[in-house]
């Protein structure tokens, strides 16, 4: 191994958040002040990020898991509905349709995008559905113009899962901002970061004042409301049960030095994807992610995700294939580079499994996404030594 290659052989993690100074600074001002629940830096967080999204209400949360949780709520979900979502998604998604007591009707995948066939919803709606919930995965929207288009023909809602969607624009629309109700992460994982953290994105007053109550317990004030109120001493009404999906001030500051550095870290993630793409366009075994990106789409990159197919992936030859993507990445981290698979076949995993009688096949696409995704390293601190290093052992790896 090379000297430049050894000074890089053991440290290139899948992603790192992007801090400095600011956030350091940031979070100790609630500390000084004394406001560390939701409050004052809560609020400028939501509006920064409502300006940036260009959408009239953002309801800052616990997780975006939260969001869609409170999404269904909001929309009255209940048991014996049904929410059409993609196979292929993190289990959060579906996890929220169970808490509701509602079932999940599951699609399969384009795998080019990793994000729902839309040509596949329509059959998936019964009398019972209520709910699309696409997602857009890795950073590229969904394909949103058809799915609304079906939503007002059957009378349904929509909320987009778009906790990878930060930075991921569709004909001059923010991800999550076109559906009756959004949500985006915070996760250390994505672009900017409160550590656990999400944000509500709604275009409709009336699902976000419920929304603001009801991740507040269901209670008819804030505490920042009642602070700055004649009479504050008074608790409020409580007309819902809610929720405690508060963010915290000391995570809402956080969130404020993070939207100060958001363009940078997007035009970075840009960079460094594009970069990939000249790279790794030549490998006859890896498919890049989709590309080139469709006129109107803007990609944010939380991930990027390959494909690993060394030949035309099935069902009949998908385990040899998994085998051989699994040594390619533990070799990948003997040298020190992380890597992960995009997300989960949520059909396969055993809960779902086992309730809904489901199988592999049922959905082959998102199976074989399963199987075969590949997220490389991705952070807006990646030197070019590191990945060139990554881009190099991926090929060097296989070679051996």
């Amino acid at each position: 191994m090379t000297e430049e290659k050894a000074k890089y052989a053991m440290n290139i993690p899948i992603t790192k958040p992007f801090f400095g100074s600011e956030e350091l600074e940031a979070v100790q001002e609630p500390l000084r002040t004394g406001w560390v629940v939701q409050g004052p830096k809560v609020a400028e967080f939501e509006r920064l990020f409502a300006e940036y999204a260009k959408v009239p209400y953002t309801l800052a949360t616990t997780s975006c898991t939260a969001a869609l949780h409170l999404a269904l709520v909001a929309l009255g979900i209940g048991p014996g509905d049904e929410v059409i979502l993609p196979a292929f998604t993190f289990v959060a998604t579906a996890n929220v349709i169970e808490h509701q007591r509602a079932r999940p009707v599951f699609a399969d995948i384009d795998l080019r995008t990793f994000n729902i066939d839309v040509s596949q919803i329509e059959s998936k709606i019964t009398e019972h559905t209520k709910v699309i919930m696409p997602v857009s995965l890795f950073g590229l929207s969904v394909d949103m113009k058809p799915i609304l288009e079906i939503a007002r023909q059957y009378n349904l809602h929509v909320v987009e899962d778009a906790a990878c969607g930060i930075g991921a624009w569709y004909n001059g629309h923010h991800a999550a901002t076109l559906a009756d109700i959004g949500g985006v992460s915070f996760h250390p994982r994505k672009a900017i970061t409160t550590g656990e953290g999400g944000m509500v994105l709604t275009n409709n007053e009336e699902l976000a004042e419920k929304i603001r109550s009801l991740r507040d317990h269901g209670a008819t004030k804030s505490d920042l409301q009642r602070h700055g109120s004649k009479r504050g001493f008074l608790m409020p009404e409580y007309h819902m049960a809610g929720y405690n999906y508060r963010m915290t001030d000391l995570q809402g500051a956080l969130g404020v030095a993070q939207m100060g550095k958001l363009r940078y870290i997007l035009e970075r993630r840009i960079e460094l994807a594009q970069r990939y793409d000249q790279a790794l366009q030549n490998l006859p075994w890896l498919e890049i992610p989709y590309t080139p990106i469709p006129e109107g789409y803007v990609h944010g990159y939380q991930s990027y995700v390959c494909l690993f197919r060394p030949e035309e992936p099935t069902m009949d030859n998908v385990e040899v294939l998994h085998e051989r993507r699994n040594m390619l990445m533990e070799r990948l981290e003997d040298k020190g580079i992380a890597t992960r698979q995009g997300t989960q076949a949520v059909h396969v995993l055993g809960y779902y499994r086992r309730k809904y009688g489901l199988r592999p096949a049922d959905f082959p696409n998102a199976y074989i996404a399963d199987r075969l995704s590949l997220a490389l390293p991705l952070y807006a601190q990646m030197t070019q030594a590191e990945q060139d290093f990554v881009c190099q052992s991926l090929q060097e790896v296989l070679d051996a």
